[in-house]
Formats: structure tokens, C-alpha cells, sequence
């Protein structure tokens, strides 16, 4: 059985790596480079996991997170961002976000991350 993870984020390299990453430990990898993608992609298919930078172009991070929010089967999922601190009061609204994510993080803890929440 395919699990299917969709990465959204600005950052190129961030993007590859994740997919790379994740592609090796057996994961099916869709991607976005901005929240307004993402919700395109979303409305079209069905994910296990979304892994969702915060602070995106277009549509920011929160309202993709809200969209999420208003599925029959909201999605869990992982947010990154660059400033957690300062993120993590926002997130306490959203109750299927599993986990948030300090960039730079550790690209090892990725898959044992993904693994306990699916």
C-alpha cells in the first residue's frame, strides 16, 4: 500500500531533500512550492501526512492549515518554520498539527518523525 506524503514548501532544496528522504523510506512524495498549490493538490487527492513550511507565498501556512481544518478527515500534520517560538501559540487551534518542526532540523529525525505519526 502507497502512503502518500505532500511537502509544501518555498525553499527548493528544502523540497528535494524532504522528497528524497522520504522517497527512501518508501513514501510516495507529492509537492508544492507555495500554500495556494497546496490546496489545489489537496482538493484533488487524499494524503496520510502533509509536512507544511509556515511561512509561505500566496497562501500563508495558517490558512492552509484552516482548510485543513474543514475536511471531513482532517490530515495529520507536521509544520516547519524557521521561528517556532513565536509559531507555536497559533498552532494550539489546530489539533491534527503532530508536531512542529525548527528549521534547520535534523534531517535523521525526519524519518522516525513521519513513522510515529502515521
Amino acid at each position: 500500500m502507497t502512503i502518500d506524503l505532500l511537502v509544501v514548501d518555498d525553499q527548493p532544496g528544502i523540497r528535494l531533500l524532504l522528497t528524497d528522504i522520504l522517497t527512501n523510506e518508501g513514501y510516495h512524495v507529492t509537492t508544492a512550492s507555495d500554500g495556494k498549490e497546496a490546496l489545489e493538490i489537496l482538493s484533488e487527492k487524499k494524503f496520510s501526512l502533509v509536512i507544511l513550511d509556515y511561512n509561505l507565498p500566496m497562501v500563508n501556512g495558517i490558512k492552509v492549515l484552516e482548510e485543513i481544518g474543514k475536511m471531513a478527515d482532517p490530515i495529520p500534520t507536521i509544520v516547519m518554520s524557521g521561528l517556532v517560538e513565536k509559531i507555536e501559540n497559533n498552532l494550539g487551534t489546530f489539533p491534527y498539527v503532530k508536531k512542529v518542526l525548527a528549521k534547520p532540523f535534523n534531517i535523521q529525525e525526519i524519518p522516525i518523525i513521519v513513522k510515529r505519526i502515521l
